[in-house]
């Protein structure tokens, strides 16, 4: 799945976690497939996070950090 899919199948999923009639069973699976999405996706932004530092700069530890809106 693409990031964006991901992101929108754990939005169902909270739906669903929210929703009074999804039996204890359901919930459990559904709170595992969440929990998985979240790692993934938590990786995925982490490695673009790394690529971003690398584009900047070739020390990541001297990158400088300035929001979107500063370099308008």
């Amino acid at each position: 799945m693409s990031f964006e899919k991901d992101v929108s199948r754990i939005e169902e999923i909270a739906q669903k976690l929210s929703a009074s009639d999804t039996s204890l069973e359901e919930s459990l699976a559904l709170f595992e497939e969440g929990m998985q999405l979240s790692k993934k996706l938590e990786e995925t932004l982490s490695e673009a996070k790394h690529k971003v530092e690398i584009v900047l700069g070739d020390d990541p530890a001297n990158v400088e950090i300035t929001s979107f809106e500063q370099g308008q």
